[in-house]
């Protein structure tokens, strides 16, 4: 258990105002499968075991395969993800690696390929919303609950 700040009960206003903009981005971007990955991807690179937790789980409710999640850290090694994912994960790789990637032309081109200018803003958005849940729960040490059998 960590000794951090209880983040979710002392900005709990705040945290209320993150989630209505998560049920938002549900609604423009309504491929739950797609938006899983992504969540599912940035929280591996980041790190996070509370998301990785919950937007595995949200994944397999959506439908998601567990082979899929299984290989998903080799998304590019994998055969089975659609020309559409493959540029949505690797616009979450290089958005969420801005400092090192200053997000490259090619993944740019490859992703407005798939996704019409809304959907590639509201993408953006989702990435970047998943990386500030990402470091609230690493920094606070928020870790997931155990389940029954797992």
């Amino acid at each position: 258990m960590s000794d951090r700040i209880a983040h979710r009960r002392v900005a709990a206003d705040t945290l209320q105002k993150l989630l209505g903009v998560h049920e938002h981005l549900c609604q423009v971007l309504p491929d739950a499968r797609l938006r899983a990955l992504v969540e599912i991807r940035v929280s591996q690179m980041n790190g996070c075991a509370f998301c990785l937790d919950m937007h595995t789980t949200e994944a397999r409710q959506a439908g998601e395969t567990q082979q899929r999640l299984d290989c998903l850290a080799a998304w590019r090694e994998a055969p089975f993800f659609s020309d559409r994912e493959r540029a949505a994960l690797a616009w979450a790789e290089a958005v969420t690696r801005v400092e090192q990637t200053h997000v490259p032309d090619e993944v740019y081109a490859a992703v407005k390929a798939q996704f019409a200018d809304k959907e590639l803003a509201d993408l953006t958005v989702v990435i970047g919303m998943i990386n500030l849940w990402n470091r609230l729960n690493v920094a606070f040490r928020r870790e997931p609950e155990p389940r029954a059998g797992g």
